[in-house]
């Protein structure tokens, strides 16, 4: 009776697709090279403020993920890495966390450099646009729940170009400004 509380607890708490790629020796992505964008509402600035990153973003875009805004990696060297490459940038760039719009909106505060380059910082606070693209961990231990893996997506035309997520989910090797933006 308790081995399946506990089975049912976990099932609350970790998405399924978490649960099914425990299973496997090297994760499997839902997302790939060539697939579109999820159309997956995110907030920016407030939980009214709903949009569509996959509707936002027109011609060349890129989508970085990071497990939690505030965080030493993300705010030391991950985002900052992105503004000093700043005329490298595409037009759209968003910065997606599973947090909440007004953590968003504080940390991107936080960053004034952020502003003048136009990246904007939305919140996925349910996980579900993280989830679509099948790169949410159980980050419980370190971070109290589940967050996105820290990645970049090269968008172009609404599809993904070039992916570079960080195998142990929150390094600050593959997913550096100084990795993606070389073109």
């Amino acid at each position: 009776m308790q081995a399946f509380r506990l089975a049912n607890f976990l099932r609350t708490v970790r998405p399924a697709s978490t649960l099914r790629r425990s299973f496997h020796s090297s994760p499997s992505f839902f997302i790939n090279v060539g697939d579109a964008i999820p159309d997956v509402e995110v907030q920016e600035g407030s939980p009214g403020n709903k949009l569509s990153i996959a509707n936002e973003i027109k011609g060349k875009g890129l989508i970085i993920g990071v497990p939690a805004a505030f965080s030493p990696a993300c705010s030391g060297s991950h985002i900052p890495g992105y503004i000093k490459h700043k005329s490298k940038l595409p037009q759209s760039v968003f910065v997606v966390s599973v947090n909440d719009a007004f953590v968003m909106k504080a940390w991107a505060e936080s960053i004034p450099e952020a502003k003048e380059t136009g990246i904007r910082f939305v919140a996925d606070p349910s996980g579900k646009f993280t989830e679509a693209l099948d790169l949410l961990f159980d980050g419980r231990a370190i971070f109290g729940g589940p967050r996105g893996k820290r990645y970049a997506l090269l968008v172009e035309d609404g599809k993904v170009s070039k992916m570079f997520v960080e195998p142990d989910n929150t390094g600050v090797k593959v997913s550096a400004a100084e990795n993606v933006l070389v073109f």
